[in-house]
């Protein structure tokens, strides 16, 4: 007797690098959770090859022939816009990282992450979280906040020791209020900045969400970095401001 599992993830791959590329295919191939529906060796032919094989997830290099992966990332999502885009690039300089976020990619990830890594990291993505290597997260923190850390926990990551910053929430704020003002912030983003208004730290909404603090530390950055804010309060001004125009 056999059983149905849930469909595997689609996925693209995106690289001019022929050596490269295989290899992820061979790594992704090992995966019975994900389905490599794809190959592309530059930007034009991974939003044509998207709209053929419509993939959950596209696996992008930043720095291709032709119009690169940034504006083929926002080619994508402008035409699909319920595909991800994960990032797998060694350029994690900041001015990368902002271009490929507002773009609309979820994450990044350098191309010495693991194969466990790059597996979980596109099953999350896949799912609409938003997933940072640690170099990419540094790199995000010091472009977007001045080389202040987005969490609100003492504590030590990838940067500078962070600094816990006095700040009150809105009262309860429900994630699903949030989805027209703040269209930009994938579901999980939404969550955790609803948990910020309403006042709850880092620890909190790991507990909350059963995840890591290091995942919420994420959601927060890639929120932040999406919303220009460059602080909890910041971000809780926002909400504030937003939900009163509806």
């Amino acid at each position: 007797m056999t059983g149905t599992g849930p469909a595997p993830i689609r996925v693209l791959v995106v690289d001019d690098q022929d050596i490269v590329r295989d290899g992820l295919v061979t790594i992704l191939d090992l995966s019975p959770e994900l389905a490599v529906v794809g190959e592309a060796a530059t930007g034009e032919r991974a939003v044509e090859l998207a709209g053929e094989t419509r993939p959950d997830v596209v696996l992008m290099d930043l720095r291709m022939p032709g119009i690169g992966g940034v504006e083929a990332t926002r080619r994508l999502r402008s035409e699909q816009p319920g595909v991800a885009v994960l990032v797998l690039t060694t350029f994690d300089d900041g001015d990368s990282l902002r271009a490929a976020l507002a773009a609309g990619a979820r994450g990044f990830l350098t191309k010495d992450a693991g194969r466990v890594q790059l597996v979980d990291a596109i099953r999350s993505v896949a799912r609409g979280g938003a997933v940072f290597s640690d170099s990419a997260a540094g790199q995000l923190v010091r472009a977007f906040v001045g080389g202040g850390g987005a969490d609100s926990t003492t504590g030590t990551d990838s940067g500078p020791p962070v600094r816990r910053e006095a700040h009150a929430g809105t009262g309860p704020v429900d994630a699903a209020a949030l989805r027209t003002p703040f269209p930009e912030l994938t579901p999980r983003e939404r969550e955790v900045l609803a948990a910020i208004a309403s006042g709850a730290s880092n620890a909190e909404i790991a507990a909350s969400f059963f995840i890591s603090i290091a995942t919420v530390k994420s959601h927060v950055n890639a929120l932040f970095a999406k919303l220009g804010a460059s602080s909890r309060a910041e971000a809780i001004g926002l909400v504030r401001d937003r939900l009163s125009g509806y």
